[in-house]
């Protein structure tokens, strides 16, 4: 991931610059750590830098939560932040590589793409976990007519597909670095043509973390139209067994078996496990009946102004109900007393949100870099949020 390791220096030096509007926006300092957030501004948009001191250098990179996806992007940012700090480098990985291609940015979609779900193509197909993408690829120049979404949440992954998409040319794939199980959970009832999730991790000794579930399934016979169809492939027989048990489980079921089907492209860990003279299993399941519209009107505003003082007196231990979760982490100051940034985690125990709540002098409130997704357990844990801070 690009970064930049420099000589210590005064920060000052980044309150100037966001004060003359030169790139950074903010600087914010963590409560008992040393450890910064620095607000950066692009031609594309808002995103944090971390500051990380140590004894004898300081690291600045991207942080995890709002980091974009376009390594160059990063790198170009950290680049421009190093010229107008006048920051002495003594170790980077920010330089530009001309030779390479570059990512198709127009096909990296957020999370909040899908709140309108206003589709290209009439035809739509979700691949779950693509991995090196050589499938999705594959179907998006198969089938010109059919919009493929890929969701990935390892972000170098994802990196590698836009560049080959616009390696090669395609215009029918969006990339998305988030949790399919939550982006499901937006799309609109009989909207796709399938779902793909070919080889997931299959988490032996985390099973709760499995992409397949019942609460997955049932939300896959929602969105699929009838007759669409979700398939899954693995080489677990473990995971195989719990996969054909939970496809059992509802009330009507329409799936099949089949035991080393060949497809017409591999993935290289496919190609080592059949050189491994491993069995490969697919279970494909098919929607019966046209389900119900999507009912989610959920709302993640807060009542303005939010009490500033409840915010530093939030608790530090997580608040852990039946079906959902909230947990508060590093509270940051911003050095120019216009509010502050708190880490913030949240929701399904299985598929987390993780956010920062940034807040203002004025007591204005919100999610950064985006609202949650509209899920019954996000909208509880947000109930819950809004309760402590407004007391």
């Amino acid at each position: 991931m690009p970064h930049l390791v420099v000589a210590p220096f005064d920060k000052r030096r980044i309150d100037a610059l966001a004060r003359e509007g030169k790139l950074c926006t903010f600087r914010a300092e963590a409560e008992g750590k040393r450890v910064d957030l620095i607000g950066v501004r692009d031609g594309e948009g808002e995103f944090f830098l971390e500051l990380k001191e140590r004894p004898r250098e300081w690291i600045i990179r991207a942080d995890k939560i709002t980091r974009p996806l376009d390594a160059n992007r990063i790198k170009k940012v950290l680049a421009s932040l190093a010229e107008e700090a006048e920051l002495e480098i003594r170790h980077s990985n920010i330089r530009l590589a001309p030779g390479k291609p570059s990512v198709a940015a127009e096909f990296d979609k957020s999370i909040e793409t899908f709140e309108t779900a206003e589709f290209p193509l009439e035809k739509v197909a979700l691949e779950v976990g693509f991995g090196s993408g050589r499938h999705l690829l594959w179907q998006a120049k198969e089938h010109p007519d059919t919009l493929f979404v890929g969701v990935e949440i390892h972000t170098p992954s994802a990196q590698q597909v836009l560049k080959q998409i616009e390696i090669q040319g395609l215009r029918n794939i969006w990339v998305v670095n988030y949790d399919a199980r939550l982006l499901l959970e937006m799309l609109p009832s009989n909207r796709l043509e399938a779902i793909y999730v070919h080889f997931p991790v299959p988490w032996d000794k985390k099973p709760h973390r499995r992409v397949i579930s019942d609460a997955f399934v049932a939300e896959a016979m929602r969105v699929l139209r009838p007759e669409g169809i979700l398939e899954l492939r693995t080489d677990s027989e473990r995971y195989y067994r719990y996969a054909l048990e939970v496809f059992s489980r509802p009330v009507k079921a329409d799936f099949r078996v089949e035991k080393n089907r060949d497809l017409p492209v591999v993935s290289k860990y496919e190609a080592r496990w059949r050189r491994q003279a491993k069995d490969i299993y697919t279970l494909t399941m098919r929607a019966l009946e046209r389900s119900e519209p999507r009912r989610a009107a959920y709302r993640f505003d807060f009542k303005a102004p939010v009490n500033l003082a409840r915010i530093a007196s939030l608790p530090e231990k997580a608040i852990v109900k039946s079906d959902w979760f909230v947990h508060f982490g590093t509270r940051f100051r911003r050095s120019d007393g216009g509010g502050g940034i708190l880490e913030c985690s949240f929701g399904s125990f299985d598929r987390p949100e993780h956010k920062y709540l940034r807040f203002d002098r004025e007591g204005r409130l919100e999610y950064f870099p985006s609202r949650p997704v509209a899920t019954a357990a996000n909208y509880a844990a947000h109930q819950k949020i809004g309760a402590l801070i407004h007391g």
